[in-house]
Formats: C-alpha cells, sequence, structure tokens
C-alpha cells in the first residue's frame, strides 16, 4: 500500500475533504493504514525505516483522531481553509450563546448539592448534548457550501463547540467524581 505521508488528512485516508465523512470507512481506511507502517512490520528492519514506520504511525494516529471528532475535523477545516483559531484569544462572542454557557456552568456546580445528583447531571448531559448537537448539524451546513461568509459562520460555531466540548468533558469529570462517592 502506497501512501503519500505529504498529503493532507483527507488525502492519506483517500477521503474527500468534506465535514461530512464516512466514520466506517474512516475506521476500516486506519485499520488498514496501521497494518501498512505499523512499527512492528519494521522491528527486523534498518534503523531509518524504523523511525520512518513510527513517524508514519503518529501521523496517522494524528489524522485519524482528527477526521473522527466533529471539532477537530471542523479546526482543520477552517486551517486547511488558511483560519487558524487560537484556543486563549479566539473566542465567541455571542452574548447570548455564552450566557446559557454561564448558565450551565452554574448548574454543573450546584449538582452535588442536588437531593439526586446523578439524574441532575444526566439531565444536563442531554442538555449539553442537545446544544452540541445543533452546533455540529450548523457545522455540516457551513462546510457544505465553502464561502467567506460560511467560513466565519464555521469559525463562530466552532468556538462554540469548544465551549461544549470543555463542558462535556466537565460534566463527564463530575460524573466520575460521584461515582467514587458512591
Amino acid at each position: 500500500m502506497q501512501v503519500d505521508f505529504s498529503q493532507n488528512h483527507y488525502q492519506i485516508f483517500a477521503l474527500p475533504v468534506s465535514f461530512e465523512i464516512d466514520l466506517d470507512a474512516l475506521a476500516q481506511r486506519y485499520r488498514e493504514l496501521q497494518r501498512a507502517v505499523h512499527p512492528d512490520k519494521f522491528a527486523s528492519g534498518t534503523d531509518q525505516e524504523r523511525r520512518i514506520a513510527v513517524q508514519r504511525t503518529a501521523q496517522v494516529n494524528e489524522a485519524y483522531d482528527t477526521l473522527k471528532q466533529p471539532l477537530h475535523r471542523a479546526r482543520y477545516l477552517l486551517q486547511l481553509n488558511g483560519i487558524n483559531i487560537n484556543d486563549e484569544t479566539d473566542t465567541t462572542v455571542d452574548m447570548e450563546f455564552l450566557m446559557e454557557q454561564m448558565e450551565m456552568r452554574e448548574k454543573l456546580a450546584e449538582i452535588k448539592t442536588k437531593d439526586d445528583p446523578e439524574g441532575a447531571l444526566f439531565d444536563l448531559s442531554q442538555v449539553i448534548q442537545k446544544h452540541s448537537n445543533v452546533i455540529v448539524d450548523a457545522l455540516r451546513t457551513q462546510f457544505a457550501s465553502i464561502s467567506p461568509e460560511n467560513l466565519e459562520l464555521a469559525r463562530e460555531s466552532v468556538r462554540k463547540l469548544q465551549f461544549m466540548t470543555k463542558l462535556q468533558q466537565e460534566a463527564a469529570q463530575l460524573d466520575e467524581e460521584l461515582a467514587e462517592l458512591m
């Protein structure tokens, strides 16, 4: 299997450059690439062959991790279109969204004091997932027709999805803490 590793992530996986991807095809191609470049296959090779195998395996892993997750895939698509997002300074300016975020964070902080913290966390997690799904749907539409306007909308959606992803991670962490208390 011959792969040009100087290509972008989509080309490595022989997929069209799109926000919409076939996750099953991605996973299948990932397994094929891993079999072809895995360092174990080059265990008896030269130092250079083993080093290249390690580098290619890392590149395949990075490409796979990027393409399989909507947030990372959207950020990568923006990057391919010349738009970089700086996590530290590039935040949403949608005040309504920011207020919703603050309210959800307050609810998350109060969960431990609830009579049924697991139920409250489940309910909040459902709300977070619903908001995330709406943003991912917006990204589908925004990346379906690349234009400067849609790319700016996608940039804003990525900013919002970053907030939601962080909130999901915090909810998952709280879920683990609650499980330890049981």
